[in-house]
């Protein structure tokens, strides 16, 4: 049951593999930090950008949907609180 000696790895090859990956870290940390930036901006190039009118039709729909449920969480804000206060004015 002889080993293969070629297979071994140094000790001294070990340490240096981590200083190795310590030293390429640091070397491509640059391109790493830039690299989602590219990224995104790639991806900002492929977007379908809406016309002038959509947005404006898009903007107010979203505005009138915003003012049609303020007004239907009110009315439920003040109907809960008039039960609240006719159940409290009964019990007391």
């Amino acid at each position: 049951m002889s080993e293969d000696k070629s297979k071994r790895v140094p000790a001294k090859k070990a340490k240096n593999s981590a200083v190795d990956k310590v030293l390429n870290f640091f070397k491509n940390l640059p391109a790493n930090i830039v690299k989602p930036f590219k990224n995104t901006w790639r991806e900002l190039r492929k977007v379908t950008w809406p016309t002038r009118e959509n947005l404006i039709n898009s903007t107010l729909l979203v505005l009138a949907f915003m003012v049609f449920m303020g007004v239907v969480i009110g009315l439920l804000d003040m109907g809960s609180t008039e039960v609240v206060k006719l159940l409290s004015s009964w019990a007391g």
